[in-house]
């Protein structure tokens, strides 16, 4: 299967920020922090024609920067992002006609001053993909796809519920015609019984439509129902990646299976208990990451290579990607 986005070992660096009252201790002798923040060190993966890959982690292992640098939102500090094997960020043909993203709070990502309608329409008009006098019926032709009534489309943004303002983002990035949609964490702000809804309207759209994706959760049980290939994140790197099935059923990473052992099971049989095994300690600051493997102090297999040897991301006989010592 050909993969249309690639990273080519990508690394996004943020300076540090330096504020006012940073200034001021400064100038009267206090130690201020000015190292950078390394968000996402070294990744390489594809996203495939036709699949979608999900992109799993703790909040903070960088899986937001990774997306948005695949988006064309952010440029990687070093490395490269390629859309069929070229930069899609130069030539003639924009990032933006091409790669789509819906972001994780639909109505902080949509204009409160325009009409549904206007939002919908306007990047494929600035984009020339449709005529303005054909506007109206591409919006009325999305939001029905989208399971909005296109009367909605006079309304504003405040005048919907979070899920039909999820419905209208994924409808204003869809009408773009993208190769590759970017969907970061697209359920997390919405209810469980909304969240389903959505996740069956991508599900369905994916397949009406043929989409390549990239869906960025912290949710396993989300990323497991959507995804054919699942990468997993920790601390800016790829520790785990194979066919979702294969991940699910028989983790290798130590993170992977701590992450899955972190989900509530409800054992039956007898008394009902739940079974709850949460990852120890908190992921390290990315400011001053371990030495040798990053997950070492949380790892319950950890020996003195893993504290001071990384292990690299290696192809097991499962056709899993690991990176780990004792995998």
């Amino acid at each position: 299967m050909n993969a249309i986005l690639a990273a080519e070992r990508v690394t996004r660096r943020f300076a540090p920020r330096i504020t006012l009252g940073d200034r001021i201790a400064g100038a009267l002798g206090a130690k201020v922090d000015r190292r950078a923040v390394q968000a996402v060190t070294d990744v390489s993966l594809e996203v495939r024609q036709g699949e979608t890959l999900g992109l799993v982690g703790e909040s903070g292992c960088g899986k937001s920067t990774l997306g948005r640098m695949l988006a064309g939102i952010l440029a990687p500090s070093d490395g490269a992002v390629r859309l069929h094997g070229t930069d899609p960020m130069r030539g003639k043909h924009k990032v933006t006609t091409r790669i789509q993203t819906v972001f994780q709070d639909p109505f902080a990502s949509l204009n409160p001053r325009l009409r549904i309608g206007d939002t919908i329409a306007e990047g494929p008009i600035t984009h020339g993909l449709v005529k303005r006098a054909d506007a109206p019926a591409m919006v009325a032709e999305w939001l029905s796809r989208v399971g909005l009534d296109p009367a909605y489309a006079q309304r504003f943004p405040h005048q919907f519920s979070g899920g039909q303002r999820q419905r209208v983002a994924i409808a204003r990035a869809l009408a773009m015609q993208p190769e590759v949609l970017v969907c970061d964490e697209p359920v997390a702000s919405l209810d469980v019984s909304i969240q389903a809804q959505i996740l069956n309207l991508f599900l369905d759209l994916r397949r009406q439509l043929g989409l390549t994706c990239l869906f960025i959760s912290h949710d396993l049980s989300v990323v497991r129902h959507v995804s054919d290939r699942v990468a997993v994140m920790y601390l800016g790197r790829i520790v785990e990646m194979g066919e979702a099935a294969t991940v699910y059923a028989m983790p290798r990473h130590p993170y992977t299976q701590g992450l899955l052992d972190s989900v509530p099971k409800l054992m039956l049989g007898g008394n009902q208990a739940i079974n709850f095994r949460p990852i120890a300690g908190e992921l390290p600051s990315p400011l001053s990451p371990p030495p040798g493997c990053a997950f070492n102090p949380r790892c319950p297999k950890a020996t003195e290579l893993c504290r001071h040897e990384r292990p690299p991301l290696t192809p097991r006989d499962d056709g899993t990607l690991v990176a780990c010592h004792h995998a």
